[in-house]
C-alpha cells in the first residue's frame, strides 16, 4: 500500500472515522487525528456527553470533528452513520475499528460475537463505499485475543478474546477483496493497557488482577501510548495484514 495515509504525511483533509470512541483508547485516537489534521468522526454507543467533550477537545486544538452515535449492533443504526458521514464528508480514508464489548453486566450471551465479529464485518461493508483508493482500516485487538491459545486469558474475558479472534480472522479474510480496492487493513494488538475500562473490568471481578500482570510484564502500555501506536498502524507503510504489536513481551517470545 504506497498511498497517501502510508506515506506518513500530514493528514489534513483526510476523513477519519473511530468506533467507540468517547473515552479511552478511542477518545485519544480521535483526537491524536485531530491534532494531525484529520475531520475525524467520533462514533459512539450511548455517551453523547462524553463523546461532545472529545469533539470539543479536537476543535479547541482548531481540528474538526463531529460526534453520531450509533450501536455497532444495530444495523439501521450503522447504516444511519454511514449515510450522514457520506451527507458531511462525502468519503472516509481511514477507519479505526476500536469499539468492543462483553464484558458488560447486562450483556447477553452472544452480545460479544455479535459485536466484536458481525458487527466489524458490517461496519467494513457500509464503508467500503466510501473507502477511497489507498485508505486504511485497523481493527484494535488484545493479545489475549490474538494470541488466542497461548495461554488462557482471565475466565472474565474469554469471551471477548474468542469473539474477538473471530473478528480479526474474518476481517483478515477479506484481504484481498480489499487489495482490489487498494484498501489496506492494519491489525493493532497490545497487552492489558492501563486504565482502560476492560482493565477496571476485570480488576473489578478479581482483584489484583492488573498488579499481577503488571508485575508479569515488567509494565504495562498507558492508554496514550496505545493510541500513539494506533496512529503509527494508521499513517505508517505497512503492507496490509500487518500486526503491530504493543508492550507483553513474553506473548512475542511465546509466540515465536
Amino acid at each position: 500500500m504506497n498511498g497517501v495515509l502510508a506515506s506518513g504525511n500530514d493528514l489534513a483533509g483526510k476523513v477519519a472515522l473511530v468506533t467507540g470512541a468517547s473515552r479511552g483508547i478511542g477518545a485519544h485516537t480521535a483526537c491524536l487525528l485531530g491534532r494531525r489534521g484529520a475531520r475525524v468522526v467520533v462514533n459512539y454507543r450511548h455517551k453523547t456527553r462524553r463523546a461532545g467533550r472529545v469533539v470539543d477537545a479536537i476543535t479547541a486544538e482548531g481540528g474538526t470533528a463531529i460526534a453520531i452515535g450509533a450501536d455497532l449492533t444495530d444495523p439501521a443504526a450503522v447504516h444511519t452513520l454511514f449515510a450522514r458521514i457520506r451527507s458531511d464528508h462525502g468519503r472516509l480514508d481511514l477507519m479505526i475499528l476500536n469499539a468492543s464489548g462483553g464484558m458488560e453486566r447486562d450483556a447477553d450471551p452472544g452480545y460479544a460475537v455479535r459485536l466484536n465479529r458481525d458487527a466489524q464485518l458490517h461496519v467494513l461493508d457500509c464503508a467500503l463505499p466510501l473507502l477511497l483508493p489507498c485508505s486504511r482500516v485497523v481493527f484494535v485487538t488484545s493479545h489475549e485475543a490474538h494470541f488466542r491459545g497461548h495461554e488462557p486469558p482471565p475466565d472474565q474475558y474469554a469471551p471477548v478474546a474468542r469473539s474477538k479472534r473471530a473478528g480479526e480472522d474474518a476481517l483478515r479474510a477479506r484481504i484481498p477483496e480489499l487489495a482490489e480496492r487498494d484498501v489496506g487493513l492494519v491489525v493493532v494488538s497490545g497487552d492489558m493497557i492501563e486504565g482502560t475500562a476492560t482493565a477496571m473490568l476485570l480488576d473489578r471481578a478479581r482483584p489484583g488482577t492488573v498488579e499481577a500482570r503488571r508485575r508479569e510484564a515488567g509494565r504495562l502500555p498507558t492508554v496514550a501510548e496505545f493510541a500513539a501506536e494506533i496512529l503509527t498502524a494508521a499513517t505508517a507503510p505497512l503492507p496490509s495484514g500487518h500486526t503491530v504489536y504493543v508492550g507483553g513481551s513474553d506473548y512475542l517470545t511465546g509466540s515465536t
